[in-house]
């Protein structure tokens, strides 16, 4: 038992690790060779394929007819809103501030679980989730109306908090199923799901993209986002949530702020200020106290 929880701890770590550095990597493309919709379609379109090939190889396994409604609520809050408010907030935005803004999702996932399973929300989570928020409120007021590399920053950082809810609530939703089935089991079903859900939003930006004169630099970034940010990182957390709670997977998202900071300052695409520093520091304290003194959970 011990052992899975360590290889749980990596599991959650190398995801955040990944979805640090996809920051600035799939700000990339957009839209300059893919639009932000149509990148989600490639997304989900690329696990999907991926789930269901190894899943040749995975237990088989019938999902019960009562699992279906919350099935079909996950696909939507993790592989279609969350996705979709995510990137094309990105495409806005800078990588900077949605590795900041994002981190606000252990405090949804509070707020959520107060709503949906009666966790007790203290005076000091209480205050935290008010400090966070306002941080985050602070990079949507005062950044920078737009910028060459960032059309509209406020509006992007707005779609990071929606991001940041809907990341939450699928954590939750998605938790019990975790109990009951395989991990390729739930991947294969949710995200052929999102295909459809995704499909009318997102085709017309998939169907513009000129796959044949796609340079390498565009093909390496849409790998990675299809192999790494989405094969790789929801398979891995769904495999540390047999084993963590909901609260502790979204506690790593702490990680992707200092990777997606320096990996973004590092290749030049990005910038600190004393705006983004004190909207830094507000959610990180926020989210600190969000976390400390968690009640008693199986993780």
């Amino acid at each position: 038992m011990a052992n899975n929880r360590i290889f749980a701890i990596l599991a959650a770590f190398l995801a955040s690790a990944i979805y640090g550095a996809n920051h600035t990597i799939a700000k990339g493309v957009m839209p300059t060779y893919i639009g932000a919709f149509g990148f989600i379609l490639l997304r989900v379109l690329g696990a999907a394929t991926l789930f269901w090939i190894i899943s040749l190889f995975a237990p088989k396994e019938k999902i019960e007819k009562k699992d279906w409604p919350r099935i079909l609520a996950c696909a939507f809050f993790g592989m279609v809103l969350n996705m979709l408010f995510f990137f094309k907030g990105l495409s806005l935005s800078t990588p900077i501030n949605s590795s900041v803004i994002i981190t606000l999702s252990p405090v949804m996932v509070l707020v959520l679980s107060a709503i949906i399973v009666k966790e007790k929300i203290t005076l000091l989570k209480t205050m935290g989730i008010i400090i966070g928020l306002a941080g985050a409120l602070i990079l949507v007021m005062f950044s920078n109306p737009s910028s060459p590399y960032a059309p509209n920053i406020p509006l992007g950082n707005a779609l990071f908090i929606i991001n940041a809810f809907s990341y939450g609530l699928y954590l939750i939703l998605v938790k019990p199923l975790t109990k009951k089935y395989h991990s390729i089991t739930l991947m294969k079903w949710l995200f052929l799901i999102a295909i459809f859900i995704n499909l009318p939003v997102t085709f017309s930006e998939f169907s513009a993209v000129e796959w044949r004169s796609l340079p390498f630099e565009a093909i390496w970034r849409m790998a990675f986002v299809v192999l790494g940010t989405t094969f790789m990182t929801y398979l891995l957390n769904i495999y540390a949530l047999k084993q963590l709670s909901a609260s502790t997977i979204s506690a790593f998202i702490y990680l992707q702020p200092l990777i997606a900071i320096t990996f973004a300052i590092a290749v030049g695409v990005d910038s600190l200020n004393l705006i983004k520093i004190v909207a830094a520091l507000l959610v990180f304290v926020g989210v600190y106290m969000v976390s400390m003194k968690k009640t008693k959970s199986p993780a």
